[in-house]
């Protein structure tokens, strides 16, 4: 039987999620509401695989899958999220997920998707994948390419309008580490200033306008 760690804010959607996984034969071991409690739980329950939302309060999946991967390097974690980009799924791709399903996928999709990761083989949903192949052939580079892991987090948090006080809360870092990953998100995207990388974020579809 495949263990499952669900992490999603929303209950409804976790309850739903649940309802999926238990009726194809798998076992939720444990439930959070956000990254943090993630990496609390994480070792406590031990799961075979982490179903985790990128889009999260606080530190958020991207930061979480990252803490989750340092605590135990063969953590298997499935990333789901509802951004229709190529900037996402290739960061949490390259940051170490197995697996990347878009939420629209059809809910059979998730199980299969569980189950591939449970055997540790990833997993992409067609859309995405897709996606991520035209992208490649057209060569455009995004900001998931650009920028590091941290940097990419620092900026998807100022995109958001985020101080560098809060972003230095979330990602547990001094405000001065914060400020060095703003200058150097600012100079690698050739943006003058927190509205200019906004805007850039708004591009390449990371946020929604």
């Amino acid at each position: 039987m495949i263990r499952v760690m669900l992490v999603d804010d929303h209950a409804l959607v976790r309850m739903g999620f649940r309802m999926l996984l238990v009726e194809a034969g798998m076992e939720v071991v444990a439930e959070a509401g956000d990254g943090e409690q993630a990496c609390r739980l994480y070792a406590h329950v031990a799961p075979d695989v982490v179903v985790m939302d990128l889009s999260m309060p606080g530190m958020g999946g991207l930061e979480a899958l990252r803490r989750l991967l340092a605590q135990d390097a063969h953590a298997r974690v499935l990333v789901l999220s509802a951004h229709e980009d190529t900037a996402h799924p290739s960061r949490v791709l390259r940051a170490g997920a197995l697996g990347y399903l878009a939420k629209r996928s059809a809910p059979e999709t998730l199980i299969a998707a569980v189950g591939a990761v449970a055997r540790g083989e990833r997993y992409i949903d067609a859309q995405t994948a897709q996606a991520l192949a035209v992208a490649q052939l057209d060569g455009a580079a995004s900001p998931a390419e650009v920028l590091s892991e941290r940097e990419f987090s620092v900026f998807m948090q100022l995109a958001r309008g985020a101080t560098v006080a809060q972003i230095a809360e979330h990602l547990n870092l001094s405000p001065s580490t914060v400020g060095t990953h703003l200058y150097h998100v600012k100079q690698k995207l050739r943006a003058a200033n927190q509205s200019e990388l906004t805007l850039v974020a708004l591009r390449w579809g990371l946020i929604d306008g």
